[in-house]
């Protein structure tokens, strides 16, 4: 059974900081893209990091140079280090993995971890 269990969100002030974290178990982890989304009342999800296998990462333009995503694949954990954040990060902030293989693409979702920033 696969499982993604987000933690580490929170009520934070605009200007901190908080690091969500991404526990996996049920997959080979390090065979897996995975990736922070989020969503807030009324939007629709949207990508805001991913980082591949290989540790490459990708950002949304809105998070570029206030958040960091990593990985341990020792621990099977995937990070969200956000910085500077504003009230406009508010959402509710999950976690991703993809694997494809021969054509065909497995895809998990975690339940999700609520991200507030008070202005």
């Amino acid at each position: 059974q696969v499982q993604l269990v987000e933690s580490g969100g929170g009520l934070v002030q605009a200007g901190g900081s908080l690091r969500p974290s991404c526990a996996a178990s049920g997959i080979i982890f390090s065979m897996n893209a995975m990736g922070w989304y989020r969503q807030a009342p009324g939007n629709q999800r949207e990508l805001v990091a991913v980082i591949g296998s290989g540790g490459s990462t990708n950002y949304a333009d809105s998070v570029k140079d206030r958040f960091s995503i990593s990985r341990d694949n020792a621990k099977n954990t995937v990070y969200l280090q956000m910085n500077s954040l504003k009230s406009e990060d508010t959402a509710v902030y999950y976690c991703n993995a993809v694997k494809i293989r021969d054509g065909v693409k497995y895809e998990h979702w975690g339940q999700g971890t609520q991200v507030t920033v008070s202005s």
